[in-house]
């Protein structure tokens, strides 16, 4: 009888040193989970928030071209007012002078409503970085937080960035088509 008394308490010691282990080791498992959940969390909001940044970096390139128009358009506005104002003291009665002094003034008119157009793409793009910024921080607070009461407003603001986008886009377009027009009135006048 000892023998197997001896055989009880042993199996039941090594059941519970298997207990103590199989709990360890689910304690174990679960602060690996949580680990993993916590990383997976953060590396999810990571990758959700750079999707507003990489519109943010669109919008910087658009700004970059439109501001380099921006400058060349200026610049020729300078130079036909520099011309414009040589042919004033040169003699008013040549007939080639006059018309290329219309000329000038039609050109420097519409360079001004180019002006103006690149002026609104300009700032259709600076809204909607605004936009997308925005959009990016309450992303963060919202997963922070863990409401996901906003959700809604994230997208909201995230497609209002995308609207301006698109207005900027539009004005860019229509910029375009005017500095082609402006072009033709320079040839017909050569």
């Amino acid at each position: 009888m000892p023998t197997t008394f001896w055989n009880k308490n042993k199996i039941q010691n090594n059941l519970s040193s298997k207990k103590e282990s199989i709990s360890q080791q689910l304690s174990l498992n679960d602060d690996y989970f949580y680990l993993k959940k916590m990383f997976d969390s953060a590396s999810s909001l990571i990758q959700i928030m750079l999707a507003p940044g990489l519109m943010i970096s669109a919008c910087g390139l658009l700004l970059l071209g439109m501001n380099n128009k921006y400058s060349l358009v200026v610049s020729r506005i300078r130079l036909l007012n520099e011309e414009r104002r040589n042919y004033m003291f040169e003699d008013q009665q040549d007939q080639g002078l006059k018309i290329r002094h219309k000329s000038i003034d039609v050109q420097i008119n519409k360079l001004r409503y180019r002006m103006g157009l690149i002026r609104n793409a300009v700032f259709s793009y600076s809204v909607a970085v605004a936009f997308f910024i925005l959009a990016s921080l309450m992303i963060g607070f919202n997963r922070v937080a863990e409401h996901g009461s906003i959700d809604w407003l994230v997208i909201a603001t995230f497609l209002a960035g995308m609207f301006f986008v698109l207005v900027g886009i539009l004005f860019a377009a229509i910029e375009v088509w005017k500095g082609y027009r402006i072009v033709m009135i320079e040839i017909q006048d050569s």
